[in-house]
């Protein structure tokens, strides 16, 4: 491992996406600047690149469990664009913490993008736990974009956490999930997006519940200011006894547009579907009565979007 992946800008960017103040424990996968910079696999979980196309294998053994895998990526020259493909197996039983993200730091004017397309296959009675942070930086004119497509095949009795977060500077991202449960598989979905200037996020779910006794939780918490503009479309669809709980809420500012259109359907009578979803702005009476404690307007609503992005 080399020194310079703990400092300077990738050091900065190593936190801001996977929280890595050090190189990590375990097993780890780095990439930088559109190519491998470093990786290790242990007995448990092994990490193998691919032979045809840009990507890696994460090879996760039947029964590890407390285990973590890092697989950050971070771009800091202007002009990379990149698309990699990475696919996890995680074996049965297995109960594992994967942390992902991408951070692009751009100071060029030629615009600077990732596409991760991530495959997981969660076999029968395994959990995992998905971590993925998108970050942006750089006062260069070039853009930094970053689309992620996530297809999960979840087994029988299977959990899968997602927890998806963009936490500024990204100027575009378009990201697509797509999900198959089976027989009393458990997928929980937890999303969280903040946009401002003329910021695009588009975020698409389709989630299937094929298996009977499946289940769905997906939370999508979002913030649009000045003249960003979001659109979500999640899809949930019933076709066993099942059951599904999609919640949109959105805060609405400046002149930023937001779309939300949750959709469902079931071919079964014993489907249980439920979506909400809301798009409102900042409460004014939240506003005032921090002001009363001495907060400006400006703070206060700092401190009302931080904690409704928590």
């Amino acid at each position: 491992m080399s020194d310079t992946i703990i400092k300077g800008l990738d050091q900065t960017m190593l936190e801001a996406v996977a929280d890595m103040h050090e190189v990590p424990e375990g097993a780890y996968s780095i990439r930088r600047n559109g190519e491998s910079f470093s990786k290790r696999s242990t007995d448990e979980i092994e990490i193998v690149p691919k032979e045809d196309k840009p990507g890696i294998d994460i090879i996760i053994k039947p029964g590890v469990r407390n285990k973590s895998v890092h697989i950050p990526v971070i771009i800091t020259e202007s002009g990379i664009k990149e698309c990699v493909y990475n696919d996890f197996y995680i074996g049965e039983g297995a109960d594992v913490l994967i942390i992902a993200g991408c951070g692009i730091h751009n100071c060029g004017d030629q615009d600077s993008s990732h596409d991760g397309i991530h495959s997981f296959h969660v076999a029968k009675g395994a959990r995992i736990r998905y971590i993925e942070k998108h970050y942006g930086e750089g006062d260069g004119s070039g853009a930094r974009i970053l689309n992620p497509t996530t297809e999960l095949f979840i087994e029988d009795d299977a959990v899968c956490e997602l927890e998806m977060v963009q936490i500024g500077g990204v100027d575009s991202t378009v990201r697509a999930t797509d999900a198959h449960l089976g027989k009393n598989a458990k997928l929980i979905v937890t999303e969280r997006l903040m946009t401002h200037g003329s910021q695009y996020a588009d975020s698409k779910m389709t989630i299937n519940l094929n298996g009977e006794g499946a289940s769905v939780q997906i939370i999508s918490r979002s913030v649009a200011k000045d003249g960003s503009v979001q659109v979500f479309h999640p899809i949930a669809n019933g076709d066993a006894p099942c059951h599904a709980h999609v919640q949109c809420d959105s805060i609405i500012m400046d002149s930023a547009k937001i779309t939300s259109i949750p959709e469902i359907s079931a071919s079964c009578a014993e489907a249980e579907i439920i979506h909400e979803a809301a798009i409102g702005r900042i409460n004014n009476d939240q506003l005032l009565k921090l002001q009363t404690f001495g907060l400006t307007e400006q703070e206060a609503e700092e401190v009302i979007i931080e904690g409704f992005l928590k």
